[in-house]
This record gives structure tokens, C-alpha cells and sequence, in this order.
């Protein structure tokens, strides 16, 4: 998923296993009670920046949260990858609070858009730890309410797992191989620590979740 020009039916393939892995595995749940939670008590109008947003599933399920708590969300999915954009789109389509840019992250577009909130899931463990403690920075200075983060845990029986999980069920040669490498490319929570202070972030909720992950909101 870090080659920026694949495309074809092995990312639909993938993004459509990885949205049951998600689900399944209560990842995504993560993600969606932290946004409740932030948003229980707003009755203002929300833009929700959502990076790395491969299909848009998550945000599928917090547009129909927001739809049934009759919040003002504008949802904005980020990914560098026009075939996922693509894909992402069409997913989505039933949803015209949700729409789509294909932008990366490293280029001065995207430093100049300002959010409510800004939502990474599965996203940060692509980075190296300068690059991602100068973003983690970048990202505080873009929202104005908070920062969420919900990444993975690196840890021997999630990476065994995850190995054998996709194995027996994955049809998808590249989930088989980048689940497996995305547990390798976690984080121990030291190491979160570490970037947060590089990043001068001092005010943050660090969680671990199950199963495997980190739920950090700054």
C-alpha cells in the first residue's frame, strides 16, 4: 500500500479485506467513540479531516452517526493514491457530506487545509520517527478542536496473529504481506512518548485499545 501507483483489483481487493479486518477485529470502534465522544455536547458545524482514508468506511460510519444525531459534519478524506481516491468515491457515493482529495501529506496543498478535527487510523506507522514527529507537530497546528490518533501496538502475538489471521482468510496477496509488516512497523508506547515530546506535545489522552492499538488524542 506504500507504492503510490498501484492499482487495478488488488487495491480493491485489499481496501474491501481490510475494511471486514477493521470491523472485525473492533478496530474501527476505536476510532468512532472517540469522535462521539468529542462530539456529543457540539452543536456547531464540524469539518473532519480523515488521512490515509483508504475506502471511507470509517467515515461512512460516523457520516450515519452524525446523520441520526443531527450534527453538521463535513467529512474530507485524504489518501496520495488517485486508485484509492477513485475507490473511496465510489464506496461513499450514497454520502455527499463525504468527499475526497488526493493529496500527500508532504506537499505545501495540504499544509495550508485547516480542520476541526483531524483523524488518522492506521496511518502513522508509514513514517519514519523524524518525519512523523515534525507531522505530528504540523497536525496540532491544522485542528482546532483535537488530534486523533489510532495506531497499532507492536507486539509479538499481534504480528504472529495477524500472520496466521490472513493466511487462512485473505484472498489479497497484499494484505498477506503489508498486514503482517504494518504490526512490525507499530509502536511501543515509549516510543509514542518520545515523538510526542520531539513534537513538543505535552497535553495528550494516551490509550491502549483492544486488540493492539493505540488510541491517542491530542
Amino acid at each position: 500500500m506504500d507504492d503510490l501507483n498501484c492499482k487495478g483489483e488488488v487495491v480493491d481487493q485489499t481496501l474491501r479485506e481490510l475494511d471486514v479486518i477493521n470491523k472485525w477485529l473492533g478496530g474501527d470502534n476505536i476510532s468512532i467513540r472517540a469522535v462521539q465522544e468529542l462530539l456529543d455536547n457540539v452543536d456547531q458545524p464540524i469539518t473532519f479531516l480523515d488521512l490515509g482514508c483508504g475506502g471511507g468506511d470509517i467515515l461512512i460510519a460516523l457520516a450515519k452517526w452524525g446523520r441520526k444525531h443531527h450534527k453538521q459534519i463535513q467529512f474530507i478524506g485524504i489518501d496520495a493514491n488517485p486508485a484509492i481516491v477513485a475507490y473511496a468515491r465510489s464506496n461513499c457515493k450514497d454520502y455527499p457530506e463525504i468527499s475526497f482529495r488526493c493529496i500527500n501529506i508532504f506537499d505545501q496543498e495540504f499544509a495550508t487545509l485547516q480542520c476541526d478535527i483531524l483523524h488518522c487510523c492506521l496511518f502513522t506507522h508509514h513514517f519514519t520517527s523524524e518525519e512523523l514527529s515534525k507531522l505530528l507537530g504540523q497536525f496540532r497546528q491544522q485542528a482546532s478542536l483535537k488530534v486523533i490518533i489510532n495506531d497499532l501496538h507492536r507486539h509479538t502475538l499481534a504480528y504472529h496473529s495477524i500472520k496466521w489471521l490472513t493466511k487462512l482468510f485473505s484472498k489479497s496477496p497484499m494484505v498477506q504481506h503489508d498486514a503482517a509488516l504494518s504490526v512490525a512497523r507499530g509502536f511501543l508506547k515509549s516510543e509514542l512518548q518520545d515523538l510526542l515530546k520531539g513534537a513538543q506535545i505535552d497535553q495528550y489522552r494516551l490509550a491502549w485499545r483492544w486488540a493492539f492499538r493505540w488510541e491517542l488524542i491530542y
